[in-house]
């Protein structure tokens, strides 16, 4: 008679994230800066390179007239991206940063350049548990 002995089935510890995730909300803007694509790249450039990201390029668009700015900056670290809305002076971003790279600090940042007077953010680890072996 034999008998089996079952390797009891563990999951694996979750991995130190690959990087953290802000999803930013900006209200209360001057609409005149929410339309000014020069002014948002230097800041948003500004800023990731304060959070210590390497920026790699940067391209940002005016949809004309009245309109906002959808904009990216590229980094080694992933992207900082913003979209905005002058007629309700609002901007979204997005800010993917890993490695040594600080999200946060550069949200705080183009808050505070852009006069935010409403903040709302949403943050979150990237990664995921290393595959059994």
């Amino acid at each position: 008679m034999s008998t089996d002995t079952a390797t009891p089935t563990t999951t694996p510890a979750p991995r130190d994230a690959y990087g953290a995730h802000v999803l930013a909300d900006l209200g209360g803007i001057a609409a005149d800066l929410l339309r000014d694509a020069h002014a948002l790249e230097s800041i948003l450039v500004t800023a990731a390179k304060e959070a210590g990201a390497r920026v790699l390029s940067a391209h940002f668009h005016h949809f004309g007239g009245e309109h906002g700015v959808t904009g990216v900056v590229l980094l080694a670290e992933s992207h900082i991206t913003i979209h905005t809305w002058p007629e309700h002076r609002f901007a979204a971003l997005d800010i993917f940063m890993c490695g040594n790279a600080r999200p946060e600090q550069a949200v705080e940042r183009i808050a505070l350049d852009l006069r935010a007077e409403v903040k709302n953010l949403r943050s979150c680890e990237r990664g995921i548990a290393a595959p059994p072996r």
